[in-house]
């Protein structure tokens, strides 16, 4: 008896839509995972022009958006992680956001 055996291909996005509830990435395999944008707080406080201004990266292994800093790669998104970013962290980023807006 034989078995076929195929290598696991890593998931990639094709399209990306951020709300202000949620994010929503379309991937190549047909599969559309949703993810509330409170576990990325970047995009949770960007503009709508912030967050509609993204770009794949890695072939569609990531979306990145320049305006905002900030990287979410598809596995993360699959395995459910939020974004790790310190409270120390973020709290530069929104300080700076401020400094910019005044």
């Amino acid at each position: 008896m034989s078995t076929s055996t195929t290598e696991p291909q890593n998931p990639l996005a094709d399209d990306v839509e951020v709300t202000e509830e949620a994010l929503k990435v379309d991937l190549a395999d047909g599969r559309t995972i949703f993810v509330p944008t409170s576990w990325y707080l970047r995009l949770y406080h960007g503009t709508l022009e912030e967050r509609r201004n993204w770009r794949l990266i890695g072939r569609g292994e990531g979306i990145h958006w320049p305006d905002l800093d900030e990287d979410i790669s598809v596995r993360n998104l699959l395995l459910g992680k939020p974004s790790s970013e310190s409270h120390r962290s973020l709290k530069r980023w929104l300080e700076t956001r401020k400094k910019r807006a005044a």
